[in-house]
């Protein structure tokens, strides 16, 4: 960029802003002082320069650390909703399906109802990621089953489950309810 005068501004007050050729008498130690000086001045503002970097470097991590923490914080909120929503539902499903269960002939168009409710219901539970498991037959296992009863039972091993009175649901393999079991003595 050119100078050009300013109109306010005097010719003495320009030449001032412009870098000053040393006077002709400096001797070798003086301009060894004064590079000195000038490399002291530019390690200095290196030295900031780098340390504005690094600031900027580990403002921007902290950042993307805190971005990652909240997407998980906000999926894991997600799930928490949607188990707490699933628990709610259970015995809505378990209702319907004993209304089913005890409908008479005559009542037919009662059952096709709540068979209609029920199938909607599991639709939703499903579409929420929740899935319903029977363990008759299977090994009791505490972390999935709930005992409700035990039964002896010819011809089957202790420890078996035998009838599911109530199945277990989970929700992305945790479970929201264990099943309800008669277990074999």
């Amino acid at each position: 960029m050119i100078d050009q005068p300013h109109p306010e501004r005097s010719e003495t007050d320009q030449d001032e802003r412009r870098p000053q050729p040393p006077p002709p008498d400096l001797d070798e130690r003086s301009a060894e002082e004064l590079l000195e000086r000038d490399l002291d001045e530019l390690g200095a503002a290196k030295k900031e320069r780098d340390e504005y970097l690094e600031l900027a470097q580990r403002t921007r991590a902290d950042f993307e650390n805190y971005r990652k923490r909240v997407a998980r914080e906000t999926s894991e909120a997600l799930s928490r909703g949607k188990a707490e929503l699933a628990r709610d539902l259970l015995p809505v499903s378990d209702n319907l399906e004993r209304a089913l269960a005890s409908s008479s002939a005559d009542a037919e168009a009662l059952s096709k109802g709540v068979a209609l409710v029920l199938e909607e219901l599991r639709a939703k539970l499903s579409g929420a990621g929740v899935e319903a498991y029977d363990p008759a037959g299977e090994r009791f296992d505490p972390s999935v089953h709930e005992a409700i009863s035990t039964q002896p039972r010819d011809g089957t091993e202790a420890g078996l489950v035998i009838e599911t009175v109530e199945k277990g649901y989970r929700l992305n393999g945790q479970v929201l309810r264990p099943a309800r079991v008669v277990v074999s003595e």
